[in-house]
């Protein structure tokens, strides 16, 4: 009978380990973006997130307040630094799902639009880019390092 308890309590933990994980990913329904205050899980295929080291989130409607976020932390949080950041991610517009922003292959200047207009639009690879650019009359491919306020002012 202890065999089937300790069996159990083994599945109850791996099952709550993986609710909690899965809640993590997701913003609820309070969650708000920092630059624009939008509710952000309205907006499921656009979600874009800054986990820090102490286990908090800053949400965002789409990639381009993300970056507007970053490239503004004294503002957006003067109580954060970027070392305190340890993960940063975008939803890839293919699968949905959460990929790591340095990583991933940003269209600008196509016909999709986000919910805040012209928005950098994330793929996890390159020829997914390349086909997304010719599809959606995109202007061109850049990368995590090439985004820069100044870009980010051409998307307003």
């Amino acid at each position: 009978m202890n065999r089937y308890l300790l069996l159990f309590a083994v599945t109850a933990c791996i099952w709550l380990n993986s609710a909690v994980t899965l809640a993590a990913q997701a913003p609820g329904p309070k969650d708000k973006c920092p630059v624009c205050g939008m509710f952000v899980h309205k907006y499921p295929a656009w979600t874009a997130a800054i986990k820090f080291s102490d286990g908090s989130h800053a949400w965002f409607d789409g990639a381009k307040d993300l970056f507007i976020y970053l490239n503004n932390l004294p503002r957006y949080a003067p109580d954060r630094k970027p070392a305190m950041i340890s993960a940063i991610e975008v939803k890839d517009y293919y699968t949905l799902k959460l990929i790591d922003a340095k990583s991933a292959f940003y269209v600008i200047g196509s016909n999709v639009y986000g919910p805040m207009g012209h928005e950098l639009v994330p793929l996890a690879r390159q020829h997914e880019a390349q086909e997304f650019l010719k599809d959606h009359a995109g202007k061109r491919i850049i990368r995590f390092h090439e985004i820069t306020p100044a870009l980010l002012k051409t998307l307003e």
